[in-house]
């Protein structure tokens, strides 16, 4: 029998016939698990797995089969996308992993870019008198009159803490 020990194969047993010792399907749904085989017939038939079996070299029978059980098992998941959904599903996934990523990087960013702003300029030793309202303005606003704001080339940090980010939503 083509079998393990004297049992039938599993495609054997469930089609109710004699397992030969050339049995195509014997090497790779064994007796032992029944429902491997009892998918993949479901789902494609007993003789499309054999032709396909027969089409294919020995050494990528085992690969197919594998790949046969895995679609059938994701086509009785899902009837309509099969693995399809699954694979769709999961590039959703990948897809809105990529976007938090970039979310947080750009908020290392910026949080990096606000320390690096908080350096505060040094201060200078009166060179004026106190009273004298240019000596106020000159040492108290100098970064006003010289037109300098700490985030003059930079990211607003703020849009990127919830919302949107090129037209998806983020999830926070």
């Amino acid at each position: 029998m083509g079998g393990t020990g004297n049992s039938p194969c599993a495609s054997c047993k469930l089609l109710r016939r004699r397992c030969t010792k050339d049995c195509i399907f014997a090497p790779y749904f064994p007796s032992d698990d029944p429902n491997k085989f009892a998918i993949a017939h479901k789902v494609f038939g007993a003789s499309n797995i054999s032709k396909m079996l027969q089409e294919l070299p020995v050494h990528q029978r085992a690969d197919a089969v594998s790949s046969l059980v895995y679609e059938a098992n994701a086509r009785v998941r899902d009837p309509v996308y099969g693995c399809v959904g699954a694979i769709s599903y999961l590039q959703n996934q990948v897809s809105q992993l990529q976007m938090q990523l970039a979310v947080a990087q750009t908020e290392i960013l910026c949080i990096q870019m606000q320390q690096d702003q908080q350096i505060t300029l040094p201060t200078t030793p009166l060179l004026f008198d106190e009273d004298d309202e240019k000596s106020f303005l000159l040492q108290n606003n100098l970064p006003q009159f010289l037109n300098f704001t700490p985030f003059n080339n930079s990211v607003n940090c703020d849009s990127f803490k919830k919302g949107t980010l090129y037209g998806h939503d983020m999830v926070s």
